[in-house]
């Protein structure tokens, strides 16, 4: 089958799965005219590493799991090496949410030490933006 219809079948995009195969995620055999080819085989594959992706797991994270990628992944029990890496993954999600949190909570404080909460815009209370922005005061035209 053709890229688009692969892509159409898994819910994919073309350029995702040009990126899986670039990933050494999957593989195509090229037609005499160039176009990328794939067999039936595909279609589970891709399905399996889009519902890995989605359970946040990283296209490097599927490559040690190549050969388990062809059957119903995600209704067998997770094999010990799957379960490492998924625990890998999430310390990973855990460490960069702790760093996200911490620097939202240090420009909290500093809107704060500035007299300002969260939220807060200048002291008249608008956002400067294209239709109120600097010199857009009463009697100014701003439609052009």
């Amino acid at each position: 089958m053709l890229i688009g219809e692969l892509a159409r079948r898994t819910g994919s995009t073309a350029r995702a799965l040009r990126h899986y195969e670039q990933a050494g995620l999957i593989d195509s055999e090229r037609a005499a005219n160039g176009y990328r080819e794939y067999g039936e085989p595909a279609v589970v594959r891709v399905r399996n590493i889009r519902a890995l992706v989605a359970a946040g797991l990283t296209l490097e994270d599927l490559r040690p799991l190549l050969g388990c990628l062809d059957g119903d992944v995600m209704s067998r029990p997770p094999s010990e090496r799957v379960l490492g890496i998924a625990r890998e993954r999430l310390a990973v999600l855990e460490r960069r949410i702790a760093a996200q949190t911490d620097a939202r909570d240090r420009l909290v404080a500093a809107l704060a030490a500035a007299g300002r909460g969260p939220g807060e815009g200048p002291e008249n209370g608008q956002r400067n933006g294209p239709e109120n922005g600097p010199g857009s005061g009463p009697g100014r035209r701003t439609d052009g």
